[in-house]
């Protein structure tokens, strides 16, 4: 009877454990398919709000590249452009005194009446626009350069004067909000930024095809302009991105390698290099913003740079891009195994042979991906050129890293501010896509490159 019961206890104990065992299973299936599914949602919640971002980036800005432009038949009516003919350097004269009268020349011309000659071309469309009190609100319709792009037709070919030439005018930039229906055309008249006159023409003019929606080329060749918002572009802020990056490619890659170099293969391990190290690591945690202030310390304000320059933005750059290098070239170099330093350290190579012709090469690929990540984050940065007055306005091209000029994200913080806001939203979003398409150019870059030069070992 005892045995009975023991046995039965036994079987009783083990159908226990077996449970329990099995509960325990179960709870950390649980645990396990929890896990996964928080994971997963957080990785589906996060491309959810890169396609919001992207998305709204994309539904802001691709409108932006087609701008309203007025396709007129002008009339270079010579009583209107009324000018002796250009300037011939007569013998005798010298080239000083050539240049003296086209110039002035040049300046009678853009005194003309051009935007009469404009009134005309749209009053062969719409009558009502050719009355003369009607000339600022027909003129209103073209973007306000539009009479230097004329002059500038008549300066390069004077001939045409006495002709009728097509011309394509870009249009004013409220004409362009009015047309993509950025603005709400139920508002009342005193919130709208077109006369109604204006508003009548426009339609008119859209409906029978003499204003279209063109390619945008002038986001691309031309500078920023506060007096034409429709025209105003990004070529100035492009070729000042451009130079810095350059100037942080010769300054910081090849520094932030040779440390890298020199701290991984070769320093000797003690306090001082320890303390390097740490300072390095902080240093690529420190706030974009601390080295603008410490360019505008050092570089502008002790050494005497010029202010808004691409050198200063680069140096500045370089500085805040130096630790990325840095420490991804040093990852590089430790990815390389141990057993080809030592290899060719065994079949004779001195130290710095093995390091630059069998240790080096293996860490080429990494190298290169953490520098051009570097550059490509140094490429989005802003605060730091707020503070050495890469903010200020600046109507023109650099020629020289030592020239005033702007960058992208600079830009991009400036239109963003504009007072027309209806027209520079989407101008904004289109500079933004313009920068995150150089950013993800060089990313991929980085990706072919390494893909390029990795050897497998």
């Amino acid at each position: 009877m005892a045995t009975t019961t023991t046995a039965t206890e036994a079987m009783s104990e083990k159908k226990s454990n077996r449970d329990l065992v099995q509960a325990k299973l179960a709870k950390r299936h649980r645990s396990e398919t929890t896990f996964r599914a928080v994971g997963l949602g957080a990785i589906l919640i996060g491309i959810a709000l890169v396609f919001v971002l992207f998305g709204s980036i994309l539904y802001k800005g691709v409108p932006a590249f087609w701008q309203a432009t007025l396709h007129l038949e002008i009339n270079f009516d010579p009583e209107v452009i009324d000018i002796d003919p250009r300037p011939v350097q007569q013998p005798g004269q010298s080239a000083a005194e050539h240049l003296d009268n086209v110039n002035a020349w040049i300046r009678g011309l853009r005194r003309a009446r051009f935007d009469r000659l404009v009134q005309s071309a749209i009053a062969a469309e719409i009558p009502a626009a050719g009355d003369p009190s009607e000339t600022r609100n027909v003129y209103g319709l073209v973007n306000a350069n539009a009479r230097y792009e004329l002059a500038a037709l008549v300066e390069a070919d004077p001939s045409i004067i006495g002709t009728t030439v097509p011309v394509a005018l870009v249009a004013n930039e409220n004409v362009d909000t009015w047309l993509k229906g950025n603005i709400d055309r139920d508002l009342p008249q005193r919130m709208q930024q077109l006369s109604p006159e204006q508003q009548e023409w426009a339609d008119a003019l859209y409906d029978r095809g003499v204003i279209e929606m063109n390619f945008a080329s002038s986001i691309f060749t031309n500078v920023d302009s506060r007096s034409s918002g429709a025209t105003a572009g990004l070529l100035g802020a492009m070729v000042g991105s451009v130079m810095m990056m350059l100037i942080v490619m010769t300054v910081a890659v090849p520094v932030g390698v040779m440390a890298a170099i020199y701290l991984e293969e070769f320093a000797p391990k003690n306090r001082l290099t320890d303390l390097i190290e740490v300072n390095i690591n902080n240093l690529a945690a420190v706030p974009s913003i601390v080295f603008g202030l410490l360019g505008a310390a050092v570089f502008i304000n002790f050494l005497g740079l010029p202010l808004s320059a691409p050198l200063v933005g680069g140096l500045v750059l370089s500085l805040m891009t130096l630790p990325t290098v840095i420490i991804a070239s040093r990852a590089a170099l430790r990815a390389v195994p141990p057993s080809i330093r030592q290899a060719a350290l065994g079949i004779g190579a001195s130290p710095t042979q093995a390091m630059f012709h069998h240790t080096l090469p293996l860490a080429v690929p990494g190298m290169l991906t953490g520098a051009i990540i570097g550059v490509a984050q140094a490429l989005g940065e802003t605060a730091p050129l707020l503070l050495i007055g890469m903010n200020a306005f600046v109507a023109s091209v650099p020629s020289t890293p030592l020239d005033q000029a702007s960058a992208l994200p600079v830009q991009i913080y400036l239109w963003q501010g504009n007072e027309n806001r209806n027209f520079f939203e989407s101008r904004t979003a289109a500079a933004i896509l313009v920068l995150l398409g150089v950013m993800i150019t060089l990313n991929a870059l980085a990706i072919l490159m390494r893909h390029r030069f990795e050897r497998r070992w």
